[in-house]
């Protein structure tokens, strides 16, 4: 049931409760096969913004034997009301509570929302652990870019989705409606057999076994067809994926209230930090004539004011300058803005700063990384200083008077020296707006965003340290001490809750036991400055035994067993340690579009834009 009148006057946005948006899907849930609900583990604002969810919900609602319906989790203020007349957390479609669906879907963007997951689990009644669920409990599967080290969560799923879902989501609802139908099904049935599918990893039908310092000793799969590796699923033919056309309407402002286009996914750059970068790949990219039918039906079907291309690298697109020529044609009349978020300052030009200058409000993003050319060899950014300066230039003269920089801190050999360089750079940048003829009046605005590194799966750097603590705030203080410029602004992320992220990011199977702890002390909503405890989680880890050291600052052998070595991402562990060895050297790998450097994601079978053995 929906939640009541008189409990939705109690909270502060009754908006993120009521369902009933327009284009959300209805069917009749006695005449489908397989009820589904995907859970966004954040709020109603920030699950809404999500085109993944998007993707997910269009293409199993697409299927007539299949009803997907959507959840979020809610604020503390429902929470509280939802406990307190003991309602079950439920869907926004039906209202139907989550216990009561046959599949859970979970996905997962970000390692602090591990606990609203948990906590989402006991709100739909539902056992927290997979060992504890019954015949009548529904199927709890993950997915999205933490699935692909699902092990800090493998005591809570049933299943994880690893890749791309559009299509593999459909095969596997349909493999439970086959076994209903046949009366096959029974819960540890069905698990073995999705274990055999591609793209599925079942943790209960694997054994962990440790080695005497805690590091892992084997990985296996206890029974026969299991396999020893799971390969992630991709779409193969982008032009034919699934586009939510009739994306669901929030009734209340979301994060992202836009079209959002994504023209791309991979990138061809190969920075070494950089987990999206490679877990993306093969590199496929969307025609630039579907892309424009499917933003024409869209505005048609929304009304939309804006449209924003997606990618992790829009400039990077081939078909960038025919696609934007191709929206802007009947977009300006219609007062409709053009967005390019995820430029290259290496590829920005006078021509796409003219196609961007009509949303006068937007800043700039450019994403140096590091301050000195010698850490961005390293890391393998491919640009120069002189570059980030000329893109800036360009924004500048367009009548741009703010650019925002992102930086990074605690790469792999790093020095003070690299500290310095990027208050160097910045300084730089302000002197460039003086050099400009034509430069708008005022003064400029340099907006420096300066991270925390983090040592992430599937990437270059998976096998290096994170810094200390106390490092970490020893390099954010330097830097503060060297902007002392007004026209710098300096915004830095917290060092606390980076190694937590490393330690969620980095770690196995025992870490299941510290995320319960963290549910039964009431822990949520970790990712919300307002909620975040770097003290809670400190003392929880130590609590529980737990070595922070162990999973973020400990250097790891390329021998060593990792956590999520079961995983295939397409891209080869050997070419990870390729590039490890060539950041050490300072060598750089050129981008795809110079040069394929041999990752092996074309194996996958998708045609990699770029890949000279997968080109047409």
């Amino acid at each position: 049931m929906f939640y009541k009148d008189t409990l939705l006057k109690q909270v502060l946005k009754p908006g993120r409760y009521t369902g009933g948006e327009f284009n959300q899907v209805i069917k009749d849930p006695e005449q489908v096969k397989c009820r589904f609900c995907f859970a966004f583990p954040d709020t109603y604002e920030i699950g809404m913004s999500n085109l993944g969810i998007r993707l997910l919900y269009g293409s199993l609602n697409e299927d007539p034997d299949v009803y997907c319906e959507r959840t979020y989790a809610p604020w503390v203020d429902m929470e509280d009301q939802l406990v307190k007349n003991g309602i079950t957390l439920s869907s926004h479609e039906t209202g139907t509570p989550l216990c009561d669906f046959d599949i859970l879907g979970f996905t997962l963007q970000y390692e602090l929302c591990y606990t609203n997951v948990l906590n989402m689990l006991r709100l739909g009644h539902i056992p927290v652990l997979s060992s504890e669920r019954g015949e009548d409990d529904p199927i709890v599967i993950g997915g999205g870019p933490c699935s692909y080290n699902p092990e800090p969560l493998a005591d809570f799923f049933d299943v994880f989705s690893i890749g791309e879902g559009e299509e593999a989501l459909v095969e596997f609802a349909h493999l439970y409606i086959d076994m209903k139908a046949s009366g096959q099904y029974d819960r540890r049935k069905f698990l073995y057999e999705v274990s055999k599918v591609p793209g599925f990893y079942v943790p209960s039908m694997y054994e962990v076994t440790y080695n005497e310092d805690g590091t892992i000793k084997s990985f296996c799969p206890k029974y026969d067809g299991v396999p020893a590796k799971i390969t992630k699923r991709i779409i193969k033919d982008f032009d034919k994926a699934y586009f939510p056309e009739k994306p669901v309407m929030p009734f209340i402002e979301c994060v992202q209230d836009r079209i959002t286009l994504e023209i791309m996914r991979g990138c061809i750059r190969g920075c070494r930090f950089c987990q999206a970068g490679m877990i993306y790949r093969p590199i496929r990219e969307k025609s630039p004539s579907v892309l424009n039918e499917q933003a024409k039906r869209t505005y048609e079907n929304t009304g939309y004011d804006e449209i924003s291309l997606c990618s992790l690298s829009t400039s990077d697109y081939t078909g960038l300058r025919e696609l934007t020529d191709g929206l802007l044609s009947w977009t300006d009349d219609r007062m409709i803005s053009l967005t390019l978020p995820s430029l290259r300052a290496d590829s920005f030009t006078d021509e796409l700063m003219q196609k961007v200058s009509s949303v006068r409000t937007t800043t700039l993003t450019f994403a140096a990384e590091a301050g000195t050319q010698r850490l961005r060899d390293v890391i393998n950014k491919n640009i120069t200083e002189e570059e980030v300066i000329r893109a800036c230039k360009v924004a500048f003269a367009a009548g741009k008077t703010a650019v925002k920089l992102y930086f990074m801190i605690g790469h792999p050999t790093e020095t003070d020296e690299d500290i310095a360089g990027i208050a160097e750079l910045c300084k730089h940048i302000i002197d460039a707006f003086y050099e400009v003829e034509d430069r708008p009046k005022g003064k400029p605005q340099i907006t420096m965003s300066v991270a925390c590194f983090i040592p992430k799966p599937f990437t270059a750097f998976q096998w290096e340290g994170q810094d200390p603590l106390p490092e970490f705030r020893r390099k954010q203080q330097l830097l503060g001490h060297l902007c002392s410029d007004r026209r710098i602004k300096y915004n830095y992320h917290d060092a606390d809750g980076s190694i937590i992220e490393a330690v969620l990011a980095r770690g196995g199977r025992k870490l299941c036991r510290v995320l319960l702890e963290a549910l039964d002390r009431g822990m949520k909503f970790d990712a919300w400055s307002e909620f975040f405890s770097s003290e809670k989680w400190f003392r929880l880890f130590e609590d529980c035994g737990v070595d922070v050291k162990f999973y973020a600052e400990r250097k790891r052998e390329t021998d060593e067993i990792l956590p999520w070595d079961m995983i295939d991402c397409g891209v080869s562990k050997e070419f990870f340690i390729r590039e490890r060895k060539k950041a050490y050297e300072g060598r750089t790998t050129p981008s795809c579009a110079e040069q394929c450097a041999g990752c092996g994601a074309n194996r996958l079978g998708g045609e990699c834009t770029w890949c000279p053995n997968t080109k047409k």
